[in-house]
């Protein structure tokens, strides 16, 4: 069951399976959320032990929709990552960073000038439907048994292949140099970072990552997420006979 803010008075029921959208903050990892909810459970419910699981890692600088799926639902996320997410982008244009986003310093600065509305919407076409994408070398990816950020940091290099991602949608938002605002519809696997490189080299420049939400997971919306500050709240709608729980009476009797 999926127990967003639109069903938010109905039970809650964590062994049985739930699936719990959060809107996560800036700078948190998502297994930080994670660590956060299972701190939760354990001051709300008394909980020691909890199965969580999440859908669709988010960068810590980026923000937004994220799925939690407890108990049983653990088994559903391989098939929920399948749906499509929904993204707002904010790139810089005119410059690059190693890592493609604001956690590095820009390395190299580039004109853009010369880049006008027209001239994206002519290079956008070039970005939709099925793409061939090369992962940031700050990322999670395999390299020879290592990730490959670990070598980035080391300074080494790796050359990473390239991979099929598909973008359904990729639109602008806004607009204004040295800005532009995108809303990406895209697949499983495609890395935002990357797309965000790969449009500055088109625009015969640079660009890197500034902001980055998801705002949607299939029909999901972050609009009905609960913050992290929310999550005790929340608990408090476990159904606690039901999940067998002993008989214990959240924070200020709610």
């Amino acid at each position: 069951m999926i127990h967003s803010k639109k069903e938010e008075n109905q039970p809650l029921l964590l062994r049985s399976g739930a699936i719990i959208p959060i809107d996560k903050p800036l700078d948190w990892t998502s297994f930080d959320v994670v660590n956060r909810f299972r701190i939760a459970v354990k001051h709300t419910l008394g909980l020691k032990k909890i199965k969580v699981g999440h859908t669709g890692t988010l960068d810590p600088k980026a923000t937004g929709l994220l799925l939690l799926c407890t108990g049983r639902a653990t088994k559903r996320i391989e098939e929920l990552m399948l749906n499509s997410k929904e993204y707002v982008a904010t790139l810089k244009l005119g410059a690059t960073t190693p890592s493609f986003d604001t956690e590095h310093p820009e390395d190299t600065i580039y004109s853009y000038e010369h880049i006008t509305r027209d001239k994206i919407e002519e290079v956008l076409p070039k970005f939709r439907g099925v793409i061939e994408q090369v992962p940031p070398i700050f990322s999670a990816v395999s390299v020879n048994g290592k990730r490959a950020y670990e070598l980035a940091r080391k300074g080494k290099d790796a050359e990473l292949p390239s991979k099929k991602v598909i973008i359904h949608s990729l639109e602008i938002e806004s607009f204004q140099l040295p800005y532009l605002s995108l809303r990406i519809v895209c697949g499983k696997g495609t890395y935002i970072r990357s797309l965000a490189r790969d449009l500055g080299v088109a625009l015969q420049s640079g660009a890197y990552l500034t902001a980055l939400r998801r705002t949607h997971l299939g029909a999901i919306s972050v609009e009905d997420a609960y913050s992290i500050e929310e999550l005790p709240k929340m608990l408090s709608q476990v159904a606690l006979q039901e999940e067998g729980f002993p008989d214990i009476t959240p924070p200020n009797g709610k």
